[in-house]
């Protein structure tokens, strides 16, 4: 319960495949509990998330060790939806954390079977937005989660691809 004058906590979300977690998934993570001063963010993995579902198989590991790794941080939790559309997915947070790849593929109509107004209506759905910088895509300036520079190019399938030096250390962040 909030007190008299006093903001409620607030709650952010995270979406993402995390496979791996690598060092840009981490100061992204702190980044946007800093700058949207959250009281939480939630990392969330979609059990069919679109364009990947060469991950399916491997959910219960990645939930596992995403877990693993934050253990000791109360602030940061590990969900598991349902919901494929980032606008789904972040109903009933304060805010929502994306990487500039995902804003943009948010806008593509291929979601939306097509409609317009499909996307417009998710788009506007949105509570507060971040988006993290990511080399090659722009992100709106205002909705921009302020990162060093040096994470622009990280990626998970850097990582998988052989780029050890990206993977997020085992353990806890």
């Amino acid at each position: 319960m909030t007190a008299p004058g006093e903001r409620p906590a607030r709650l952010g979300v995270y979406p993402g495949s995390f496979h791996p977690l690598t060092i840009a998934h981490v100061a992204i993570i702190d980044a946007a509990l800093q700058q949207l001063d959250l009281a939480r963010l939630d990392l969330s993995i979609s059990r069919a998330a679109f364009d990947k579902s060469h991950l399916d198989a491997h959910l219960g590991e990645r939930v596992d060790a995403l877990r693993r790794s934050f253990t000791h941080r109360l602030e940061v939790g590990v969900i598991v939806t349902e919901h494929r559309l980032i606008a789904d997915v972040a109903r009933g947070y304060d805010a929502v954390v994306m990487g500039a790849d995902k804003w943009h593929q948010l806008h593509e109509l291929r979601f939306y079977d097509g409609r317009v107004s499909a996307r417009d209506a998710a788009v506007a759905s949105l509570p507060d937005v971040a988006v993290a910088p990511r080399l090659g895509w722009s992100a709106p300036p205002e909705h921009r989660l302020h990162l060093s520079p040096n994470f622009e190019g990280v990626s998970a399938t850097a990582v998988r691809a052989g780029r050890d030096e990206w993977r997020a250390p085992t353990g806890e962040h």
